[in-house]
């Protein structure tokens, strides 16, 4: 199987590796802390107010709840995709142990 750069250079620096799950770890976990409940309050309060709520920014906000998400989403597949390198690098490290 053939390996991205990127996959590469994470296999070969371990320590950045792990410096970078630990910060998309706390990164995708302060965004969507509290991500369900503002976009619920969002919703609501563009339901309950219409237009006026879209003139006070109701749609901006939106927006950026959204991309927020999908900003937490990234975090989580760079967390992942760091998981994945270090476990990888554990299990070879411990096959050519023996």
């Amino acid at each position: 199987m053939a390996y991205s750069r990127l996959y590469q250079f994470l296999l070969r620096r371990w320590w950045v590796t792990f410096i970078l799950l630990g910060v998309s770890f706390v990164l995708g976990g302060l965004l969507t802390l509290n991500l369900l409940h503002t976009l619920s309050a969002n919703f609501e309060f563009l339901s309950m107010y219409g237009v006026e709520a879209v003139r006070e920014g109701g749609l901006l906000q939106l927006l950026q709840i959204v991309l927020s998400g999908y900003f937490a989403a990234g975090c989580y597949v760079v967390f992942k995709l760091c998981e994945k390198v270090l476990v990888e690098r554990l299990i070879m490290n411990k096959g050519s142990d023996s």
